[in-house]
């Protein structure tokens, strides 16, 4: 057999094992009235199932940030992107610090089994939290730094103690909760099987695909897959009917993989697609040309709740960037109208709706500064003239006549830089580069293939780009504090193959104390005014400026097999997390078939 055919052949085997994996009893042809379909959120053939590797392939399972996917496996707490709050799932109760705020006390809920029959105890967390650091996988060697260990009291009753500072403190209380709130649980049974099949070797391990593994979640019941397609059944013996009261409504969650958004969109609007999480432009042309039963999570613009805000930042490796009047000019002469309009097709607050900061655009990130203090320091755009004002002030001016500016007697020249094929990046970035022809800076635009782009720009050291793209912001019990951090720590100062943080190498020691305070405050006058100072240095210094808010999901559904999803200001109050992440879970409970 040639080395080509032995290849094939192993590729087929993969496909037929992972499909023939507790997939019995799924039907070849589902039952419209019984299947959920979705389209963005799994692209290409599943690879793996286990939790503890690195290359699964399978975000319909294994996916989300702090609001992880709850429908296969399942998490202690869930997170509500709205309110900012930790939900017991897995968990009996709220988290519980010691006096000493050292440790967390978390009860299991003693309604809760997996998949096979057996309970969720306080050893399976525990195991899978030995596991991650035994084996040192990216949740095992981040989770360290603040986790010191965690321990079974006894089958009800988990502890998770925080790695303490030399004062004795934790080294940071936000990433307890945090990394709790993150943990995947599967069992301690299953751990110990995979361990000694795998003799202790950690590629063994992380590389076995888990067709077995063992799961909680309500749609742990079997799947099917291939290259094709993904399908998860629900469980009908799911323990959480305890919590929730019911079963949730679709018996069948499945999704396509499309070969690209435009078929993904194509079958969201021929009805094939319940719900959409991938970005549709125009979106709104869907209802109000098409007349179609689709929606967005808020009826009017924006649509969407943004939570991330993808930003362009400075190069100070970069001498003319080191002056203030030339990024303050850049950046309050951009067209932060035409960005939404163009990049995000109105699926984006503006920045007049909600005015920059450091923050997102949920009310209780707005809450945690003092708006007043730094409203005029806040700006909304295409201040062209009050750009042009800066620089001459400064002495930056067009001495040739050339319509260019120069500085220390040579043209300011700079590029805009994102990654190829990133179509709302690359609009943000023409409008940039725009903008500095309209005030004399030469800014062209250039687009490398993400991995070039990212080796590039993660270098500290390097002068390829001068402006580039890279989000801040987000949500989950670090947030807001992971957005200070990450558009100004100095801890990234010089850091080789940063993928974390302040790409531009901007340096305030009064930052970095900033960052060091909030943590250890609980006072919310103290934090106020901590991030209400952290807000007013970056817009003074400006090291980076936000171009929009973006969705960390985008939620689009077709109402025509299934109602009552979620809505801003509804009932439920269940954030627009597709149905399938944190707290967002809760929205499969309502769903009702349009005709039973």
């Amino acid at each position: 057999m040639t080395r080509k055919a032995l290849a094939l052949a192993l590729s087929l085997m993969l496909l037929l094992s992972i499909a023939g994996v507790a997939g019995a009893d799924i039907p070849s042809e589902l039952p419209r009235n019984e299947t959920l379909y979705f389209a963005g959120q799994q692209w290409g053939t599943v690879l793996s199932w286990n939790i503890f590797g690195s290359n699964q392939n399978n975000s319909m399972v294994i996916g989300g940030g702090a609001a992880i996917r709850e429908i296969y496996f399942e998490t202690l707490y869930m997170w509500n992107d709205l309110d900012g709050q930790l939900y017991p799932l897995l968990a009996d109760g709220a988290l519980a610090w010691n006096d000493e705020g050292t440790e967390v006390t978390v009860k299991i809920n003693p309604a809760a089994h997996f998949n096979n029959g057996e309970p969720v105890t306080a050893n399976d967390v525990a195991a899978v939290w030995a596991a991650h650091v035994k084996y040192q996988t990216g949740t095992g060697i981040n989770g360290s730094t603040y986790v010191s260990a965690v321990e079974a009291v006894d089958d009800s009753t988990v502890v998770f103690k925080a790695a303490l500072n030399e004062a004795g403190k934790p080294v940071n209380p936000l990433e307890v909760p945090n990394q709790i709130c993150q943990l995947r649980i599967t069992s301690a049974a299953w751990i110990a099987a995979l361990d000694e099949k795998a003799g202790g070797e950690a590629d063994a391990f992380k590389n076995d695909p888990a067709f077995d593994i063992v799961a909680s979640g309500p749609y742990a019941g079997s799947y099917y897959t291939d290259e094709t397609k993904i399908v998860l059944e629900r469980d009908d013996n799911y323990w959480g009917t305890a919590l929730w009261g019911k079963l949730p409504t679709p018996k069948y969650i499945a999704h396509m993989f499309y070969a690209d958004n435009a078929a993904g969109r194509a079958a969201l609007e021929a009805g094939e697609v319940d719900v959409s999480q991938q970005f549709n432009s125009d979106v709104e042309k869907m209802w109000l040309e098409k007349g179609l039963p689709i929606s967005t999570y808020i009826d009017e613009p924006p649509y969407q709740l943004g939570l991330v805000q993808p930003s362009a930042f400075y190069n100070y490796n970069i001498p003319v960037l080191n002056e203030l009047a030339v990024r303050k000019a850049i950046a309050i002469a951009v067209d932060y109208d035409q960005i939404n309009a163009n990049a995000m097709t109105r699926q984006s607050a503006t920045f007049e709706q909600v005015p920059r900061s450091l923050f997102n655009t949920t009310e209780g990130q707005q809450a945690i500064y003092d708006h007043d203090a730094v409203k005029d320091l806040q700006w909304a755009g295409k201040d062209i003239d009050g750009a042009k004002a800066l620089l001459d002030e400064a002495g930056i001016v067009d001495s040739d006549g050339d319509g260019w500016r120069e500085y220390n007697g040579e043209k300011i020249s700079l590029n805009a830089v994102c990654p190829n094929g990133w179509s709302d990046w690359q609009a943000s970035m023409e409008v940039v580069a725009a903008t500095g022809k309209e005030i004399g800076i030469e800014i062209t635009t250039f687009y490398p293939e993400a991995a070039e782009f990212y080796s590039v720009f993660q270098n500290p050291d390097q002068t390829q780009y001068a402006i580039y793209m890279q989000s801040i912001g987000g949500s989950g019990p670090t947030y807001p504090w992971n957005s200070v951090r990450t558009a100004m720590s100095g801890e990234f100062i010089g850091q080789q193959n940063n993928g974390s943080g302040n790409w531009g190498q901007y340096v305030n020691p009064r930052v970095d104390e900033i960052i060091a305070a909030i943590p250890q405050t609980s006072d919310e006058a103290e934090l106020k005014a901590l991030y209400t100072e952290a807000v007013t240095i970056y817009l003074t210094d400006i090291p980076s400026f936000q171009l929009m808010y973006r969705p960390s999901l985008f939620h689009t559904v077709n109402e025509s097999v299934w109602t009552n999803y979620p809505e801003q200001g509804d009932e439920h109050g269940y954030p627009p997390n597709d149905l399938t992440d944190g707290y967002g879970i809760g929205a499969l409970y309502d769903l009702e078939l349009v005709n039973p």
